[in-house]
Parts: C-alpha cells; structure tokens; sequence
C-alpha cells in the first residue's frame, strides 16, 4: 500500500487529496482506502504540479464525502 495524501477539500462529488511531496502519485483507477483499512473509492484523475500532486477520487456507495475531509487516504 501507497500513501496518497491528505483529503483537503471536496467538490463536484469528489474527495480532493494533497500528494506527499516527492511521492510518486497513484495509478487512475486504483483502488483508495483509508487510515481503518475501509475501501473508500478510485482515482479518478490526478492533477497539479508533479512534485506534490492532487489526487482526485470518487467515493463508493455510502462512503461520506464530509467525513473523509481532513483524512489520510492510501491506494492499494
């Protein structure tokens, strides 16, 4: 498992993470958990400057977009 980064914000039903700085970003597509190991979605696109990227996912069925704010999320 990788570290993605930190969920900063929401928008347009998407969880926004920041990238780690010198990490390098998760694959589209690849699967998103959080910190209890609870699958939390996909990538869905990753943006930004390439040394410390944004990483876009789209949530599963049920997970709370509100409640992954703040949140350290990781790609298996």
């Amino acid at each position: 498992m990788r570290r993605v980064g930190t969920v900063v914000r929401t928008a347009g039903g998407l969880a926004i993470a920041r990238g780690d700085p010198g990490t390098e970003p998760p694959r589209i597509g690849a699967s998103v958990v959080d910190e209890s190991l609870s699958t939390v979605g996909r990538v869905v696109d990753v943006f930004g400057p390439v040394g410390h990227p944004y990483v876009a996912v789209t949530p599963g069925d049920g997970v709370g977009l509100p409640d992954l704010v703040g949140g350290k999320l990781y790609a298996r």
